[in-house]
């Protein structure tokens, strides 16, 4: 639903956008209360309330509820509950590969079809704006798409870091973070308590948040600037990054060909330093005279 209301926030009006607005910000908590505290929470009318539910295609409050709640429980499903579905699913399909592959594949088409260009362009208005420092954090499995992404960034910008090490050690980066800063963060279902009080607490110095996450919204989405959410679900204990590392390598191109007249320079200046490395370092016993 979150994934929804961000394609449908152009259509609503104020009143109605003030309501999406306040449901994302507590995704999904919010909805499961009762019409009049939502209502006050958004701090507009029963009627503009449910104006704002109608225009996502919902016959009534409790229908809209019912929805939120079979979400919240996909949102928790854990390894185990999923291994169980996957075995009630399978039915006569032998060839996993290809059914693996398949939902792969549309994940990545979904993830493309349901991304408001606008969230698009302004994630890579973000990377873009070298006035500001880039900071990088995923979660358990997610980081390595973070650390990913920060390869290449570096190479085609300056002011980047990667957030890592124990998160005992992840207030250091805190105390540089301010308007100056933006955290892209990476952060999906069983969605990870560090990750997003990080993102919260970032977000509070100012910072601006561009969050790569799921199609039911990580609760970091209350404090991003920009969301890019993709489809994980495959037939397998766990869920897939193929969808959230197609659109983080459709950001490296468009920055890449967007940038490339002050690139050029730059990477002509990086081979040259690769080379004189290359070339000055000594050969190992393996590589022979």
């Amino acid at each position: 639903m979150a994934d929804l209301i961000h394609r449908r926030l152009d259509r609503l009006t104020p009143a109605e956008r003030k309501a999406a607005r306040a449901l994302l910000a507590s995704y999904p908590m919010i909805g499961l209360e009762s019409l009049a505290s939502f209502a006050d929470h958004a701090q507009v009318s029963h009627p503009s309330v449910l104006r704002f539910i109608a225009k996502l295609g919902f016959s009534g409050y409790s229908a809209f509820q019912t929805s939120l709640r079979t979400e919240l429980e996909a949102r928790l499903k854990s390894p185990l509950a999923k291994h169980r579905r996957e075995e009630t699913d399978a039915g006569g399909s032998h060839d996993f590969l290809q059914r693996f592959a398949e939902a792969a594949c549309d994940n990545i088409r979904q993830s493309v079809a349901s991304l408001p260009r606008s969230e698009f362009d302004g994630a890579l208005d973000l990377l873009a704006n070298e006035s500001s420092t880039v900071y990088l954090l995923g979660g358990r499995f997610t980081d390595a798409v973070a650390h990913y992404l920060y390869m290449h960034l570096r190479v085609l910008r300056s002011g980047v870091h990667h957030v890592s090490g124990p998160p005992v050690s992840w207030s250091e980066y805190l105390l540089d973070m301010d308007r100056r800063a933006v955290l892209v963060v990476f952060d999906v279902r069983r969605y990870q308590g560090d990750v997003v009080r990080f993102a919260e607490e970032a977000a509070k110095r100012g910072t601006r948040v561009l969050l790569i996450t799921d199609q039911w919204l990580s609760p970091i989405a209350g404090n991003a600037e920009h969301v890019l959410a993709a489809h994980i679900d495959v037939p397998s204990n766990w869920d897939s990054v193929a969808a959230i590392t197609a659109l983080v390598e459709a950001l490296i191109a468009a920055l890449n060909n967007r940038e490339w007249p002050r690139l050029k320079a730059r990477i002509r200046d990086l081979e040259t330093l690769r080379s004189y490395y290359e070339d000055t370092w000594p050969k190992s016993e393996s590589e022979g005279d």
